[in-house]
């Protein structure tokens, strides 16, 4: 059969293509604005044929109505990322958390949590018969591929993208035609304790560095003070529109990198039009699914390399809570570990964790004696490299815990350092 015939055989409605989930099935959701909505919607409406279907993912951005209230007889959630539209769920025992390092996620589906059905979001086959990924490669891939069933969304509005990130045809077992624009997200707000926070990281970054970066106002603000540097390359697992600015400005260019060079390297993205636009048929920007690009042997092969990472907190001894406040799990650990490590290993590398001082309005030091009971320790103390807030630079690597309490101290927003110091003479007998 020609690849044509093969996709109008398994062409169906969404009404239709649903029916193929089966109660007790596990069902993997295409990852962030790669989810198909639609769907997913549409699973949802069919709920009362479902009972017990575990549906796993890591960040949601649709309306996550599967982990309602109501919905705990058809669906069970489980996040490996905990979002907006499902932190109440895993808060409240509607859900659940599973732990890992991003970069792990693909095995996982290989071995302890098989797929049975995956929901996934393609661009319309090309003359060959292959389906883009478009902007989530990550761990969707790997769960198409292992899925029992695959049931695409084919969205001629989604960037077709480059690298490895195509499915034929074949490998698809139901497609479901639905056109509609790429969830979207809003610039984030910056105000000035996020340029400082930005100027203070820039100052670590030199020309001809490789730069993983997240999203949000932080990694934007660093962005900014990025504009005077020469020959930057990317090796991120996802980047939003303001590199798409520094590549127009000439800044990013990826002349210098020693892995892939003259391309960026990335595993989902997130932003508005305007960077869906840019990674449409280009080149330039390759993507692959996260067991290589956050697989931190693959990272440290990127000579200058510099991650840019937020937290909640870091206690005196350098540990760093990037994901739960207590015991409430608010986030997940995301790629956070798989570059601090990758780039720990990479010659002249550098990882930082960027923060603001304080939280609440100012009421909360982030810097603090101790985490907070049961809060998870994302990074180690033997893992963080540099702290970043709007007071300034700690370089933790290689520094004694007293070294480092004093550093972390003297970045500490000055409303706190006066108890903060207390603790530090009770814990070293010595003064500050």
């Amino acid at each position: 059969m020609s690849w044509k015939e093969i996709f109008n055989e398994r062409l169906l409605t969404a009404e239709e293509a649903v029916k193929k989930i089966k109660s007790n099935d596990r069902v993997v959701i295409g990852h962030a604005v790669g989810e198909p909505s639609y769907v997913v919607g549409k699973m949802v409406e069919n709920k009362d044929q479902y009972e017990n279907v575990e549906i796993v993912h890591m960040v949601a951005m649709g309306k996550g109505e599967y982990a309602q209230p109501g919905m705990e007889k058809h669906f069970r959630h489980n996040s490996i990322f905990v979002g907006a539209c499902t932190r109440d769920a895993v808060s409240c025992g509607r859900g659940d958390f599973t732990p890992s390092f991003f970069y792990e996620v693909p095995r996982l589906f290989r071995t302890s949590m098989p797929v049975d059905v995956a929901l996934i979001q393609v661009t319309p086959p090309d003359e060959h018969g292959y389906c883009s990924l478009g902007v989530s490669v990550d761990y969707t891939k790997t769960a198409a591929q292992e899925a029992k069933i695959v049931i695409a969304q084919v969205n001629d509005q989604m960037p077709r993208t480059m690298g490895d990130t195509f499915l034929h045809v074949s490998e698809i077992d139901c497609f479901v035609e639905h056109s509609a624009p790429i969830i979207e997200l809003g610039a984030p707000k910056i105000g000035e304790i996020e340029k400082a926070i930005g100027e203070n990281c820039a100052s670590l970054v030199s020309d001809g560095d490789t730069l993983q970066l997240g999203i949000g106002a932080i990694p934007d603000a660093v962005l900014l003070f990025l504009k005077d540097k020469k020959d930057l390359g990317i090796h991120s697992e996802m980047f939003s529109d303001g590199v798409v600015e520094l590549f127009e400005a000439g800044v990013v260019t990826n002349k210098k990198k020693t892995l892939h060079p003259g391309k960026m390297i990335v595993a989902f993205l997130m932003g508005s039009k305007k960077l869906y636009d840019f990674v449409n048929n280009n080149p330039m920007v390759e993507m692959y699914p996260v067991d290589y690009v956050n697989n931190p042997t693959v990272i440290m092969k990127n000579d200058n390399m510099v991650s840019i990472n937020s937290c909640v907190q870091v206690d005196l001894m350098g540990q760093v809570c990037s994901e739960s406040i207590g015991l409430k799990q608010i986030s997940g650990v995301g790629g956070q570990v798989d570059f601090v490590r990758g780039v720990t290993m990479a010659k002249n590398g550098k990882s930082i964790m960027a923060m603001p001082s304080t939280a609440a309005k100012g009421t909360v030091s982030k810097i603090v004696p101790l985490l907070d009971e049961g809060a998870a320790v994302t990074t180690s103390r033997n893992d963080v490299d540099y702290v970043v807030t709007e007071y300034g630079v700690a370089h933790l690597k290689g520094k004694t815990l007293r070294d480092r309490a004093r550093a972390l101290i003297n970045i500490a927003h000055p409303d706190f350092r006066d108890e903060l110091v207390k603790e530090f003479e009770k814990r070293f007998s010595t003064k500050f």
